[in-house]
């Protein structure tokens, strides 16, 4: 498993970044057999330390959690108990969903832009009525079941997921409704 401990704009000693790996390895050990990466960042907002982790398994399941403390290692181990309690959550569904996959999630390229306001398009051009891209990044799109896209857009603790499904290859999008249920957007299925 690789390991990726950093901090923003503070200094992180060997020390925090062997608990880290032995905490994370105990973690993943009891509920996820075959993590494949770890990205802990630890940063400082006013007099909190905060730790963000986010662990990737092979089945290609993403993990997030955040922590946040007045000390560092304090900020760690809350976020290490949230990844606990989201994998012991998840563990029964994990095992189901994946005992049939002999192969891992095969992952696609996509672009992921922001788009500025309406209020700061508005305010930057009255005339033209292109949003403004604020940042652009590359992202993966898995191909999964509409179940294991759930489960994962639970986990990642996100609002909606972009999937490709594994039955017919198309472009779907799994959301949270307003209401707490989840809706499911398969383009394929509304002609």
């Amino acid at each position: 498993m690789r390991y990726q401990i950093s901090g923003k704009q503070i200094d992180i000693g060997e020390a925090l970044q062997t608990h880290v790996k032995t905490e994370l390895e105990e973690i993943l050990g009891k509920y996820a057999g075959r993590p494949t990466e770890a990205i802990v960042v630890f940063s400082k907002s006013g007099h909190e330390y905060v730790c963000e982790s986010v662990v990737h398994l092979s089945t290609g399941l993403t993990a997030q959690a955040r922590g946040v403390a007045t000390e560092i290692y304090a900020a760690f181990d809350a976020s290490g108990e949230k990844m606990d309690k989201q994998l012991r959550r998840y563990k029964r569904r994990l095992k189901d969903h994946h005992r049939a996959r002999s192969q891992p999630v095969e992952l696609s390229d996509a672009g992921s832009y922001i788009l500025a306001s309406m209020e700061e398009t508005e305010e930057a051009s009255e005339q033209d009525h292109t949003p403004v891209i604020v940042a652009e990044t590359e992202t993966k799109v898995p191909t999964i079941s509409v179940g294991e896209a759930v489960m994962q857009m639970e986990l990642s603790d996100s609002a909606l997921l972009v999937f490709r499904n594994e039955k017919h290859n198309g472009v779907n999008v799994v959301y949270r409704r307003d209401d707490g249920n989840i809706g499911w957007v398969d383009p394929r299925n509304s002609r």
